[in-house]
């Protein structure tokens, strides 16, 4: 049966349609879940005393309520051989970590492993992530290092804990806002959100024809009926996922060519090969067959990179970094590096693949840039890597932050500024890797700054 279900033709989108199936759309924030649920391969390093390497990979859905992420992680703990589910509002340090605990006849302690301990080698799916914000710093060792550690009453010790956090959360003030970045949005440190391989932005937008597909899917879903079931076309389901601008696709080198292989050998665009088409015939694994492939995956199924692999992996860092890397935030690090590795590994063993080919490849470099883009889209819709990535700050809070700055200045020196003294004062602040020429235009267009004859600047 195993065998069976590697051999189903599109074996990467009949699992992504196997989780959660009453949910709707949402594709690549199912792809990036299912390669959480298979992980990567386990490596030490070096020969002596070796340290493990983390191959389980941590993923973020951050969105608007109604979105079906509370559903997508039940789902995903459902089909997880090893899986535990917390909500973070009721969610403790020490529940997450490790308790200690002093027995009552004896008086000796006794550990209590918690939330992510019991999830070893499986999932912990998290949540209302946002609920918890005292219990975040718990997080950052057990998602790196993937261990707990405790010293206290005399006891110390490390406790492992290789699980991938799946973790869902609501934006502040309950809509997600493209002026905001991700850590404004969440109200949380950049720290932990490095942490996370892949981040998802799901916005709710009113759209009639979407609408109308995602009305019908659920009803027909409730009445146990396909005969009412509309299959979306290609159009239409296209407008689920983010609209990015073919310039950007070329320069990070994901075009048409970076999807799986169909019966006829034509490779087509990942996001198109999610999609159910009408001549589709998708029958969704049942949860406790997918349960039972991802757990033999796991176990037998160690996937090593190719050469092919490695050089196109390689190139999309470099660049990556190449075109991006500004003084005002670069949006990949060597960690998303270690991540694509994961991933990539993640994506072969889906298929009991023993390597990861150039497809594989490119499958996963085309939904990280996916989660990348979402994570650096503004207000307009347009991709702006200026903005520090999941770290930080917005436009309007620099503009503030500078704002503020100015006002003490003002009070001593007077209100009227050149344009070189403007600078020196930006060069001083701890705004100096912000664009200064962009800043004085915005300080411009919302009135902060008014320009003299004698090219001046009054505050």
């Amino acid at each position: 049966m195993i065998q069976d279900i590697a051999a189903t033709k599109d074996i990467f989108k009949t699992l992504v349609h196997s989780i959660s199936p009453l949910i709707y759309g949402n594709e690549f924030v199912k792809a990036g879940l299912t390669l959480a649920l298979f992980g990567g391969t386990p490596k030490f390093t070096g020969e002596k005393n070796k340290l493990p390497i983390r191959s389980e990979s941590h993923v973020l859905v951050v969105g608007d309520p109604g979105m079906g992420k509370s559903q997508m992680l039940m789902a995903v703990n459902k089909i997880s051989p090893r899986g535990v589910y917390v909500c973070g509002g009721y969610a403790s340090t020490t529940g997450l970590t490790v308790t200690l605990l002093r027995e009552g006849g004896s008086g000796d302690y006794s550990l209590e492993a918690g939330a992510l301990v019991l999830g070893d080698q499986g999932c912990c799916c998290i949540d209302e992530f946002d609920k918890m914000p005292t219990e975040h710093a718990a997080l950052l060792e057990a998602m790196e290092q993937q261990s707990v550690s405790i010293a206290k009453a005399g006891i110390v010790c490390n406790l492992p804990a290789r699980t991938s956090v799946i973790a869902a959360a609501n934006p502040v003030g309950g809509h997600y806002t493209k002026a905001r970045t991700v850590c404004e949005n969440l109200k949380m440190g950049s720290a932990l959100l490095s942490r996370f391989d892949l981040i998802f932005i799901l916005e709710d937008r009113p759209d009639s024809e979407k609408d109308r597909f995602i009305s019908n899917h659920v009803i027909s879903m409730h009445a146990k009926t396909k005969d009412t079931l509309i299959k979306p076309t290609t159009t239409t389901q296209r407008s689920t996922s983010l609209n990015l601008p073919s310039s950007q696709l070329t320069q990070l080198g994901i075009g048409g060519d970076s999807a799986s292989s169909g019966s006829s050998g034509r490779r087509e665009s990942l996001k198109s090969y999610f999609q159910i088409k009408p001549t589709d015939n998708i029958d969704p694994i049942p949860a406790s067959l997918l349960r039972k492939y991802i757990g033999y995956a796991r176990k037998f199924c160690q996937p090593k990179l190719s050469n092919e692999a490695c050089v196109r992996i390689q190139d999309f860092y470099i660049k990556l970094r190449k075109e991006y890397k500004s003084p005002e935030g670069t949006p990949i690090t060597t960690r998303q590096l270690e991540s694509l590795v994961r991933l990539a590994e993640a994506r072969a063993k889906l298929e009991l693949s023993e390597e990861v080919t150039l497809n594989h490849a490119r499958d996963v470099i085309a939904i990280m840039t996916e989660s990348i883009f979402m994570s650096h889209e503004d207000a307009t819709g347009m991709v702006d890597f200026t903005r520090g990535g999941v770290g930080g700050i917005s436009k309007k809070k620099t503009v503030q932050a500078f704002v503020h700055i100015l006002s003490k200045e003002s009070t001593r020196n007077g209100p009227s500024y050149t344009r070189q003294q403007l600078q020196t004062i930006h060069k001083n602040s701890a705004l100096s890797s912000e664009n200064f020429n962009e800043l004085m235009d915005l300080l411009s267009i919302h009135g902060f700054l008014l320009k003299g004859r004698d090219n001046t600047f009054n505050f």
